[in-house]
């Protein structure tokens, strides 16, 4: 487990995001790093973003008439931040700007903000999503499904990555689109927008969405901001305040609504492979090892794929998020209350957490919803995530029955499990609130009753 200090990362290894994970295939069983793991980028320069654009062959200044990043050096040598110029449209006029970006309140960048930015300069992390088919298919074919809300628009893709999202979007027709990273991953995303010749219709920003300058409205809003568990990372809020900022009326936001989920879940195999190991170990009795076992194993939650076969009970929604009207205040505390009812006799070892995201159109169109409306006022609705005609909004899923992503699912385990009897209840509730020492962690309180005994189990996605 690393610990993120205020201005390094602890042992020389980054992870995102920065807690335990655990697959179930032999390979990870072999490896005792997460799927997220890397050692830190040594050939990126933590020179200022200027020299770095420098050495990577990017000017460091914009050329007359054309659009730089938002970064650039006055005569005296030193970095401001100003407003972008317009670009030329093919007829040679500059585009016109319907009006002035409005103004937020935008967070200070803490020095945990800028170990998380650095942490996604690294290759390997786009690489592990970007091989996410499911993830990543999922994105192109909601792009290609709105082309006609994309098609001659501008776009701003926030936290852009490697840029493959906004070079999806290029593709789809757009007119322009702003890709926004804070990480230095955006130096390769402007190569890479160079190499394939779409300069002229993507300008890679290099800064934070509540920094940088887009001096126009835009018509769409398209991000991959969803972290374990939904909200850990704390990215939405960077949608939110670019949605606020720059997101004309009637405008689109990929994805547009987000559920999470959470289900009572039996894993016997995953206990006895943490804790019940200690009791005989080539015949040795290390019992006393077991105290320190549960705790190491179980004190934090754990990211890690499971069946559907270990969910004893029908899903809850936790959190339905209205990406066209949610805000950063609504997401600093989460609490839901729920009631389960076991549909089989086994142990009872915890709590999993899924979400899924759904791609459906503007807000004032009226499009088919993919999310039954009973989950919005009635929390213990029916997990629909499947479109039942193509008409309906195509749905990103991470639930355990569902092929495979990245996220998998986040598992918060108990120390000692609960035996459960068939149609027995399960009720309680359950907080997630940003972690006072870093927004981007994120609190988790239970307080769950089951056969007439009460708990409360607490823990915290680092």
């Amino acid at each position: 487990m690393l610990y993120y200090s205020n201005n390094l990362l602890f042992s020389g290894l980054f992870i995102r995001p920065g807690f335990k994970t655990r697959e179930t295939t032999k390979r990870s069983q072999n490896s005792t790093l997460s799927p997220r793991t890397y050692p830190v980028a040594t050939q990126i320069s933590h020179l200022h973003p200027s020299q770095n654009r420098e050495m990577e062959g990017l000017p460091t200044s914009p050329p007359a008439g054309a659009y730089s990043n938002g970064h650039h050096n006055n005569q005296n040598g030193t970095t401001q931040t100003d407003h972008l110029k317009p670009w030329k449209s093919h007829s040679g006029g500059a585009r016109s700007r319907s009006r002035a970006p409005r103004e937020v309140d935008a967070p200070p960048c803490t020095d945990f903000d800028k170990a998380y930015f650095q942490s996604y300069s690294h290759v390997g992390i786009h690489e592990e999503m970007i091989k996410d088919r499911v993830r990543t298919e999922t994105y192109r074919t909601a792009i290609l499904q709105h082309q006609k809300h994309i098609e001659g628009k501008v776009v701003v893709d926030v936290g852009c990555g490697t840029g493959i999202l906004s070079i999806f979007c290029a593709q789809a027709g757009a007119k322009h689109v702003y890709a926004v990273d804070a990480s230095e991953i955006a130096l390769q995303a402007n190569e890479v927008v160079k190499t394939n010749k779409l300069s002229d219709r993507i300008t890679v920003l290099h800064g934070r969405v509540e920094d940088v300058q887009i001096d126009e409205e835009v018509d769409v809003i398209i991000s991959e901001w969803m972290g374990y568990m939904l909200l850990y990372e704390s990215m939405l809020g960077s949608v939110i305040i670019a949605r606020d900022r720059w997101l004309r009326p009637g405008g689109l936001i990929l994805p547009s609504i987000a559920v999470l989920y959470m289900a009572p879940v039996t894993h016997p195999n995953r206990y006895a492979e943490s804790v019940d190991f200690w009791r005989n170990v080539y015949g040795i009795d290390m019992s006393p090892i077991l105290p320190l076992a549960k705790q190491c194993a179980f004190e934090e939650p754990s990211v890690e794929t499971i069946s559907g076969e270990n969910v004893l009970t029908w899903p809850h929604v936790v959190k339905h998020v209205d990406c066209y009207t949610v805000t950063v205040k609504e997401l600093e505390s989460v609490t839901a209350s729920f009631k389960f009812q076991s549909m089989m006799r086994a142990p009872f070892n915890g709590f999993a957490f899924w979400f899924d995201v759904e791609f459906s159109g503007p807000a004032n169109t009226g499009a088919p919803s993919s999310t039954d409306e009973s989950t919005k006022t009635n929390p213990s609705g029916g997990h629909r995530r499947k479109r039942a005609n193509p008409d309906e909004a195509l749905v990103l899923s991470t639930a355990p029955e569902d092929p495979p992503t990245h996220w998998q699912q986040t598992m918060v385990y108990f120390y000692e499990p609960i035996d459960v009897e068939q149609d027995q209840v399960i009720d309680g509730s359950v907080t997630l609130t940003q972690s006072k020492e870093n927004a981007r962690f994120m609190n988790i309180h239970l307080e769950y009753s089951s056969g007439g005994r009460s708990f409360v189990k607490e823990s915290v996605l680092r």
